[in-house]
């Protein structure tokens, strides 16, 4: 009996703060973040813009990071996405350990065979020491490592702690976390990814070294020039935390597979950017993200 296989286009997209408000009447708020003085009136405007930015990357399952809840990423399928192109009838954002609730989330044009939270996993679970002055209560993610198969491949949805306050307390739990997952990822069979966004700044020792080295991380395949995906405006930098680490047995079977990065949705302040932008898109907001949005595709799986 054959085994019936599908090309895959898989997208990844930190959709800055998506979360349903409901004052006033149910809207979303903007991809805006919440120590900014930024302008609700754009909110709409950015939510068109992320809509549209999905859109355009035709895929077939998108990982998205930064999203409140079920019910804030159903509301911005069913009234603004499912609006302009094919529905995700198979949608998940499980409660992570983010104290804001910016959980990991997927939507699914076919459905998964399983779905698993790790958000509840502890160091020693995994056999893991806790860095130094750690809570050994801590769970590993702070985020969650949302895993999800489908047919051959296992898919894992990460958020990665962010580079501050404390740079050197964070890249150890950042580490923690590139351990938790590189434990995870070997029990997955021979076909895994791992997607999302890995907040890792360049330039520093790479907290997420262990992960990469058992898999490949897929934007080094992208010219340097061009893989960055996310624009500090604070600070005016670039930098490319966005993250696509294939297991060797699916980076060794789709050796020509090169990521495409998706700038047209971010603010039009990122000079190094020149090509064609969504339209309406600002030169800060209203952008469809403060990240680029990630797209790659297996023709066979």
């Amino acid at each position: 009996m054959s085994v019936r296989r599908w090309a895959m286009r898989i997208a990844s997209l930190n959709m800055q703060n998506l979360r349903l408000l409901t004052e006033g009447g149910a809207h979303l708020y903007g991809a805006r973040d919440r120590d900014d003085i930024e302008d609700p009136a754009l909110d709409a405007e950015d939510r068109r813009l992320s809509a549209e930015l999905l859109a355009r990357t035709g895929a077939d399952v998108i990982a998205l990071q930064e999203v409140f809840d079920q019910q804030s990423l159903d509301f911005f399928h069913d009234h603004w996405l499912a609006r302009i192109c094919a529905p995700y009838p198979y949608r998940v954002c499980l409660p992570g350990n983010d104290g804001r609730g910016l959980d990991v989330a997927v939507m699914a044009r076919r459905p998964w065979d399983t779905v698993i939270s790790h958000a509840a996993l502890m160091p020693g679970d995994l056999g893991l020491a806790v860095p130094e002055g750690g809570d050994p209560a801590m769970p590993v993610f702070r985020r969650d490592c949302l895993e999800l198969r489908f047919g051959a491949l296992t898919l894992f949805v990460v958020h990665f702690k962010a580079p501050y306050p404390d740079a050197d307390r964070a890249w150890a739990v950042r580490r923690l976390e590139a351990q938790a997952a590189t434990r995870l990822v070997q029990g997955a069979g021979a076909l895994w990814l791992v997607v999302g966004d890995l907040n890792e700044p360049e330039g520093a020792e790479r907290a997420v070294a262990p992960l990469e080295a058992l898999g490949e991380n897929l934007m080094l395949r992208v010219p340097q020039a061009q893989r960055w995906t996310y624009f500090e405006t604070h600070d005016q930098r670039y930098d490319a935390p966005d993250g696509m680490i294939a297991s060797p047995g699916l980076a060794a079977r789709y050796p020509q597979v090169v990521p495409q990065v998706l700038k047209c949705g971010m603010g039009r302040e990122t000079g190094r950017y020149h090509g064609a932008r969504l339209v309406g898109t600002g030169v800060h907001r209203p952008h469809a993200s403060d990240h680029a949005a990630l797209v790659v595709e297996f023709p066979e799986l």
